[in-house]
């Protein structure tokens, strides 16, 4: 057992000596601070806007000479006792007694609470902007070029696809322990000190990233993918460049031209209201509007919502467009907005794109695409007193499956949808009638479907409505595949991954359609109630384990359903089917995990475990592993073991149970809860 020293605190007080300290420490240890920095800031940043970000925080670390604020204390920092074999001691790490130590450790602490801040926006900040402290004008500034971190291999962009899937305390913890080598406690510590809510539970969830090779992390996060000292650089985009410094001149004259002047705009029969400050007039001008030609879906290799043309019988009413762009640059209090989580409702940068405007259920819907990463509809009454409505959803890197359709018009408890133009084959099923057929969808001229029943939302789960839809042979992706509507504009995909046969390699999420596909949605369905509204992209049910049940024999399978959302994070179900009198018999919740990597690509292993009661009235824990579990062990309540992915042992109902796993590459995996 590794025997820690105690902690040394330090004052270091930035007056003139303490703040020359603390330059030599930076300039002596500055690559090191820029990575850390680096891998702490948020990977939406963008890797060009991370690295000027990095550099920049780090400069701005050092306080002025003349500065009267004392500093804050900093433990010593022991080396970690586990950390991996050939780990860089940190410098100062267990040092810290000496002026250099300590200076490090401080410049250490502000930089790493300038970099966690960058996530902590107030809730009225644009998601896809920096917090207000990173707007102050700072060094590096770079004009012209984009600065990339040299490129690393498939492993490498395996990790900082998986550190972008954690918030920032997590990356924290994942830097201060392979990067810096800090031990949990001293790790823990400093966390604290730089204001992060649970230094705790960031530790433990940073332990579950890089494993089982966590000395291969560590020397990936050491490698040029995370170095932005030695970058590459390419030019910008050099024709956006040109339209902006030209948009910028026509602006400059505008505002000259415009100055002090408050000009009216006439709305005709709907009342005038006030073209919103700011915004330039170009993007509210319906003329301005992008718009698709009708076949060029079936002529390009970029098939998502760049490609649908503009349909409906609307879309040359300049009034019914002009005020939908209006509200959406600054709506009135009588317009309702509503934005799905992560979507940012700010008015369009540049003349979106019209995917529709007609006349549905009573109300006039426009939908807009922004080019980027949303999708915006817009409807208001026909007739009556009622106020219009702003809805805005997440639609970023949509393809064929996930951009085929949209919601236009919600009444009661039904749906419409607008589908995209590669749809060839549209029918509607029932998932808690798995062996019934779908039944064919009417589908109307503009690509509006007739009204589909939508999944209840409370109370009893007696069916689940989805639509069955089938691609066009024209974009060689003719298949069938699964949307369900979750409440958001854009309806969530659902796949199916079956268990690998013995000895076959794991397999890739494929369409839910097939008939064990079917089966296993037809028993977790109803768990896709608490989903509603979270801005889910696509629900997977991965069959990760099958298990012989004691007392008979009964075979149960255990399935993760993992919900990806258009922002990125998802949430994960472990369920348990048990032998069911019912194909409809839903499945048993056994765990509940939110903002994970577990059972996608970045987390293919999983463990987890349940009480069970068997027919003779007896209670058993049963625990099931993904494919490269190798053994289960039971500790606690009831101790116990057993060879290969599955576990099962005799226990009282409320046996209190940890349960851990050894993995065929080695290390271990605990349960998930």
């Amino acid at each position: 057992m590794p025997i820690h020293q105690p902690q040394q605190l330090t004052d270091v007080r930035p007056d003139r000596t303490g703040v020359q300290q603390a330059e030599a420490a930076l300039v002596e240890h500055y690559p090191r601070l820029v990575r850390l920095a680096y891998v702490v800031l948020p990977p939406a940043l963008g890797r060009h806007r991370r690295v000027l970000a990095a550099h920049a925080l780090v400069q701005r670390a050092l306080p002025p000479a003349g500065s009267s604020v004392r500093s804050p204390r900093v433990p010593a920092q022991s080396r970690r006792s586990d950390a991996p074999a050939g780990a860089e001691p940190a410098p100062g790490a267990g040092q810290d007694r000496g002026p250099s130590g300590a200076a490090y450790a401080w410049m250490r602490l502000r930089v790493l609470r300038a970099a966690l801040a960058h996530e902590r926006r107030p809730r009225w900040w644009p998601g896809r902007l920096p917090a207000p402290a990173a707007l102050r004008p700072t060094v590096p500034v770079v004009w012209g070029l984009r600065l990339f971190p040299r490129a690393g291999g498939v492993d490498e962009l395996a990790l900082d696809r998986a550190l972008s899937t954690v918030p920032g305390p997590v990356r924290a913890a994942f830097a201060l322990e392979l990067l810096e080598g800090l031990d949990e406690r001293a790790a823990r510590t400093l966390l604290a000190e730089a204001e992060v809510v649970d230094p705790a539970g960031a530790l433990r969830r940073a332990a579950r990233l890089g494993r089982p090779d966590r000395a291969g992390a560590q020397a990936m996060l050491r490698s040029g993918e995370f170095d932005p000292c030695t970058v590459q650089t390419r030019p910008s985009d050099l024709l956006r460049r040109r339209h902006r410094v030209r948009a910028v001149a026509v602006a400059a004259a505008l505002c000259v031209v415009a100055g002090g002047l408050a000009v009216a705009v006439e709305e005709g029969t709907r009342g005038g209201d006030r073209t919103p400050a700011g915004v330039f007039a170009p993007v509210l001008d319906p003329a301005e509007l992008m718009r698709t030609a009708a076949e060029q879906w079936a002529d390009t290799s970029r098939v998502d919502f760049t490609a649908w043309p503009a349909r409906g019988g609307r879309t040359d009413d300049d009034g019914l467009l002009g005020r939908a762009l209006r509200a959406w640059a600054g709506p009135p209090e009588s317009v309702r907005v509503s934005t799905t989580p992560g979507t940012v409702a700010v008015p369009p940068a540049q003349p979106p794109r019209l995917l529709f405007a007609g006349e549905v259920d009573g109300a006039a819907v426009v939908l807009f695409h922004d080019g980027g990463v949303r999708v915006v509809r817009y409807a208001e009454p026909l007739s009556g007193s009622g106020g219009a409505a702003l809805d805005f959803a997440r639609t970023d890197d949509a393809d064929v499956t996930t951009g085929a359709a949209v919601v236009v018009s919600r009444t009661g408890d039904s749906a419409r949808f607008l589908l995209a133009p590669w749809i060839d084959g549209t029918t509607t099923r029932d998932l808690l009638a798995p062996d019934t057929p779908g039944r064919p969808l009417e589908v109307g001229p503009d690509g509006i479907t007739a009204a589909v029943d939508r999944p209840a939302a409370g109370g009893g789960c007696d069916s689940w409505p989805v639509l069955q839809l089938r691609s066009s042979e024209r974009i060689v992706e003719n298949h069938a595949f699964l949307l369900t509507d979750l409440g958001d504009l854009a309806p969530a995909h659902l796949t199916y991954t079956p268990k690998p046969g013995r000895g076959a390699p794991a397999r890739q999420p494929r369409e839910a359609t097939g008939t064990d596909a079917l089966l296993a949605w037809a028993r977790t369905a109803c768990s896709l109630r608490t989903l509603a509204g979270s801005g889910v992209r696509a629900v997977n049910n991965w069959a990760f384990a099958e298990q012989r049940l004691p007392e008979g024999g009964a075979s149960a399978s255990w399935l993760c359903t993992r919900a990806d959302t258009w922002r990125g994070p998802g949430r994960v179900l472990v369920q348990f089917l048990g032998p069911a009198a019912s194909p409809t018999d839903p499945a048993a919740v056994v765990a509940d995990r939110d903002d994970t990597a577990l059972c996608s690509r970045f987390g293919q292993h999983v463990l987890a475990g349940t009480h069970w009661k068997a027919a003779s009235g007896r209670w058993y824990v049963l625990a099931a592993g993904s494919r490269a579990v190798t053994r289960i062990e039971a500790s606690g309540a009831v101790r116990g073991a057993a060879g290969g992915p599955t576990f099962a042992v005799r226990a009282p109902r409320d046996a209190d149970v940890e349960l851990t796993a050894s993995l065929r590459e080695g290390g271990t995996l605990a349960a998930v809860r």
